[in-house]
């Protein structure tokens, strides 16, 4: 007979670990479900996180393993697997988990599966990840304070993260593929009127260099065929990012991707929270995705007291 849980919870980044410590704190019985044999995230390929209160300078596979650390020591149950649908049995019914190593039955979930920033492919950006490649400014722009740095895009997210950098970096070239930026107007005005921003039109990314940290970047102005190698120290890549949540289609209403949830984490479906980066939101942030984590437990709790 398969054992039901009160609250199943699926993904196991800081939005995970946060519902597991709040699950735990709360008696309910709860399983994480994770997808790879380390806990964290995307946290985890952070070199250093330096905006999380309390803990300034801690690197991210550091700060991933004390927030399992903390789980584990509160009794948390976990299991390794790749989730491949749920499947809601309606109001008042239990929600089943089909993974590749086994199905799960609970009478809540938390979704928390997070999302992933899209890659460029390009040599040495895997390699250089966390020593110089970045794809959050907001997160690393600080350690290359007086430095030269390259953003990649041309959307909303990459002018944004160009003007942040300027305030600090000595430099800063913004790489894009045409020859207008997609970003809202307001947002270019601002970023053509810095003196220290270099916008270098037509242009692919084709190599990040270095070894050990990042030191040039290859690029191809892909009208003239021209081939040129920038002196950088830091390449910040914002061509998007994509969430977590194939596994959900159908279960509750998404929105480009993203399941719909405010604060409280509830969802369009009775019984079934979303936290963490796989949810609409305005910031993604390991401290809000920490947040969504306590707050979906509370919700969570709320619906089970009423069934």
């Amino acid at each position: 007979m398969t054992h039901i849980y009160d609250l199943i919870i699926i993904g196991s980044g800081p939005a995970g670990l946060s519902a597991a410590i709040y699950a735990q704190r709360a008696r309910l019985d709860t399983l994480v479900i994770e997808k790879a044999m380390v806990s964290g995230g995307q946290v985890l390929t952070t070199y250093e996180v330096d905006n999380y209160p309390g803990l300034p300078g801690i690197g991210g596979y550091d700060l991933g393993l004390k927030l399992r650390e903390h789980a584990d020591k509160l009794g948390a149950r976990f299991a390794e697997d790749e989730v491949q649908s749920v499947e809601d049995k309606g109001p008042g019914q239990t929600k089943v988990v089909h993974g590749f190593g086994g199905t799960y039955e609970a009478k809540a979930l938390i979704l928390a599966t997070g999302a992933i920033h899209r890659k460029l492919g390009i040599p040495g950006e895997e390699t250089l990840a966390g020593a110089g490649v970045s794809y959050c400014a907001t997160c690393d722009g600080a350690f290359f304070r007086n430095k030269v740095t390259a953003v990649i895009g041309g959307g909303d997210v990459a002018v944004e993260d160009a003007i942040f950098l300027a305030r600090m970096c000595s430099k800063v070239y913004v790489i894009h593929r045409r020859d207008e930026l997609r970003a809202a107007k307001s947002l270019q005005e601002s970023l053509f009127a810095l003196d220290n921003v270099e916008i270098v039109w037509d242009t692919v990314a084709d190599a990040v260099c270095g070894e050990g940290m990042v030191n040039g970047l290859e690029v191809t102005n892909v009208k003239t065929g021209e081939k040129r190698k920038l002196e950088v120290q830091g390449v910040f890549i914002a061509v998007g990012i994509s969430p977590e949540s194939k596994p959900f289609e159908g279960l509750a209403e998404m929105e480009h991707g993203y399941i719909k949830a405010g604060e409280d984490g509830v969802t369009s479906a009775e019984g079934i929270f979303a936290a963490g980066d796989v949810r609409t939101k305005q910031l993604r942030q390991i401290i809000t995705a920490a947040a969504d984590g306590a707050n979906a437990v509370t919700s969570a709790e709320r619906f089970l007291s009423r069934g």
